[in-house]
């Protein structure tokens, strides 16, 4: 009866199916000196759950660990370098606009041919881009069309 019993406790073991009352059962089976020969195998199974159990962990663990902190000194670093950068940027700018001739004309007949020249790159680029739009009104045309 008690053999039928371990059996039946063994494959609900096996199964994942037993309660811990059941595992404590099994365990002391094991450990006793009377287990049936066809169940011999699974007696160093139990003997190694109940010896692991009493393992300790002796090594020493370390509490505290250096820290290190060179993420903090990286971002430190990167943010004196954009700093130089912009200061460095700002500096040859001002003194390329200070150095630079405006196109300031004293002649004034000059001055009216280069805005005309001026105004008439803009009007060209202008154009250029109204001749563009006439395909949209051509794709609206289109669509008013097929959606009515």
């Amino acid at each position: 009866m008690e053999l039928d019993r371990i059996e039946i406790l063994l494959e609900k073991y096996f199964e994942g199916e037993t309660s811990i009352a059941e595992e404590k059962e099994l365990k002391n089976y094991f450990a006793s000196s009377n287990v049936a020969q066809h169940l011999e195998q699974y007696k160093s199974v139990f003997g190694f759950f109940s010896q692991a159990k009493q393992e300790q962990f002796t090594a020493k663990v370390p509490l505290k660990a250096k820290k290190r902190n060179y993420v903090a000194w990286l971002s430190v670093a990167a943010s004196v370098v954009v700093m130089f950068g912009v200061g460095f940027y700002v500096y040859n700018t001002s003194f390329a606009s200070s150095n630079e001739d405006l196109g300031t004309f004293d002649n004034p007949e000059m001055a009216f041919k280069e805005t005309q020249k001026a105004l008439d790159l803009i009007s060209t680029n202008v154009n250029t881009g109204i001749e563009s739009m006439s395909y949209i009104n051509e794709f609206e045309q289109s669509k008013n069309k097929v959606f009515k």
